[in-house]
């Protein structure tokens, strides 16, 4: 599928994206090669094959759920100008 100039110009502009002149036929070329090699991997018969998270067989090795680092927020609160409930208190900013 050829891409032309214009259609360059429309896929830059919705991209917010600023393309010299003399660089447009550069990416017409590109992109008319990425649309044709899509269009041969949809004439791949696809039918009866599952499709894949990973192409290896592995299984996902989770870590084990527990707390690996202590409480420190009454450490970090010790120098807070203001708290509240274990909560600190800023000014408020919007009237």
């Amino acid at each position: 599928m050829a891409i032309v100039d214009d259609e360059v110009r429309q896929i830059a502009h919705l991209a917010r994206i600023k393309i010299d002149d003399n660089e447009i036929p550069g990416y017409a070329e590109q992109l008319s090669k990425i649309l044709d090699f899509v269009t041969q991997m949809n004439a791949v018969d696809t039918d009866g094959i599952e499709p894949l998270a990973h192409p290896l067989e592995v299984a996902a090795h989770n870590r084990a759920d527990v707390v690996l680092e202590r409480d420190m927020r009454e450490s970090f609160q010790s120098n807070a100008p203001q708290i509240e409930n274990s909560l600190y208190l800023v000014p408020k900013v919007i009237e």
